[in-house]
């Protein structure tokens, strides 16, 4: 089930947090509310995932797991710079 997860979250993040909401408790257990989660899966998915995936209930993220969840904000930040890029090239410029 991992390396599907893996592999879905690849392709679609927020498909991924949903089907991780629909089939586990991880979100549940990782977010005290549920606006948490709904703030991450609209701005930040990538984190948000890998948060919930890394935290453990009672000690919550520690040591290597905030190096995973470093990785998810990167891949987030890189994916609205690589959207941000196409949108520019696809649009002419107005000189």
């Amino acid at each position: 089930m991992g390396c599907v997860l893996a592999l879905v979250a690849w392709i679609s993040p927020r498909f991924a947090l949903a089907l991780v909401y629909l089939f586990t408790d991880r979100l549940t257990i990782a977010f005290r509310s549920g606006w948490e989660g709904i703030i991450g899966f609209l701005l930040l998915p990538y984190t948000t995932l890998f948060y919930a995936l890394v935290y453990a209930p009672v000690q919550g993220v520690r040591g290597f797991g905030w190096i995973v969840v470093a990785a998810g904000v990167l891949l987030d930040l890189s994916s609205l710079g690589f959207g941000r890029r196409t949108r520019n090239k696809r649009t002419p410029a107005h000189r």
